[in-house]
């Protein structure tokens, strides 16, 4: 605990007249103070405490609720949070925004556009099971909507995301997760609403899926198959030809010789 007390303050960064991304009220005065795995910003007032592991987060604590929610359950068997150290944490990280907020004379900060990307978690069958990562980076301020279409229609059945993800450029970055099961028809789209955007941003994916091997294998049989049937048509047809050339010479050439092999033997008389 006395590690994140001496946290080093990466910065104390501010929000002024923002409208929120579906159109809500408007933003007086926000402010975002990031403290390593701590983030408090006066907008709400909310805060967010995270611990994450290979950009990736193990857990989070609930801080209406009060209690520690990992990411993935099987985690809580191997190790354990007490969620009171993380409310001690925001209360040092609300205090200390407030003095960064008054040492910066409340200046406002421009709000970033987020850089989204959407990929499938393994690659990509029919009819099997997969998991659709919409990876939204270069967020901020801390407040953003992420949601999913299939087919032009909003889905909310096998959605997850994770919490904010802090980085050292005092952005953060997000990932929401989609459960599908892949088929020819479907078209999935990744909608993204930010203050730093004009409007809300669609990523499309379409699953692309590969010729399965035993397909390709058979296709590859038949196709050689095929080039070789043609190659003994050309081979065959060349040597009858041949062979016809051949008879039609011999037969040409045998009745001569029997003529000459039956005629009487000449002799040459010498004068």
């Amino acid at each position: 605990m006395m590690v994140l007390y001496r946290a080093l303050i990466l910065g104390a960064l501010t929000l002024t007249t923002m409208m929120r991304p579906c159109g809500g009220e408007d933003i007086v005065a926000d402010h975002v103070g990031i403290y390593g795995a701590d983030v408090y910003q006066s907008y709400g007032p909310s805060g967010q405490y995270t611990h994450e592991f290979d950009e990736d987060e193990l857990f989070h604590v609930d801080l209406e609720k009060k209690e520690t929610v990992w990411r993935l359950p099987e985690f809580s068997k191997f190790a354990s949070f007490d969620p009171q150290r993380a409310l001690i944490n925001i209360a040092m990280s609300k205090y200390n925004l407030d003095i960064m907020i008054k040492y910066s004379n409340f200046t406002a900060a421009t709000s970033e556009v987020p850089q989204v990307t959407v990929f499938p978690k393994s690659p990509v069958t029919l009819a099997q099971p997969n998991i659709l990562i919409c990876f939204v980076d270069n967020i901020f301020p801390p407040e953003i909507n992420i949601s999913w279409l299939v087919n032009g229609h909003s889905v909310t059945e096998g959605v997850s995301e994770t919490s904010f993800l802090p980085k050292s450029d005092h952005s953060f970055s997000k990932m929401s997760y989609l459960t599908f099961i892949p088929s020819d028809d479907d078209i999935f789209d990744c909608k993204v609403e930010h203050w730093g955007l004009e409007e809300p941003l669609l990523k499309h994916w379409e699953p692309e899926i590969p010729t399965p091997l035993l397909e390709l294998t058979e296709t590859v049989v038949c196709a050689l198959g095929l080039v070789m049937g043609l190659v003994g048509i050309v081979v065959g047809t060349i040597l009858i030809i041949q062979g016809l050339r051949s008879g039609g010479a011999s037969r040409h050439k045998r009745p001569c010789e029997s003529h000459l092999e039956g005629a009487p033997p000449i002799y040459k008389r010498e004068e």
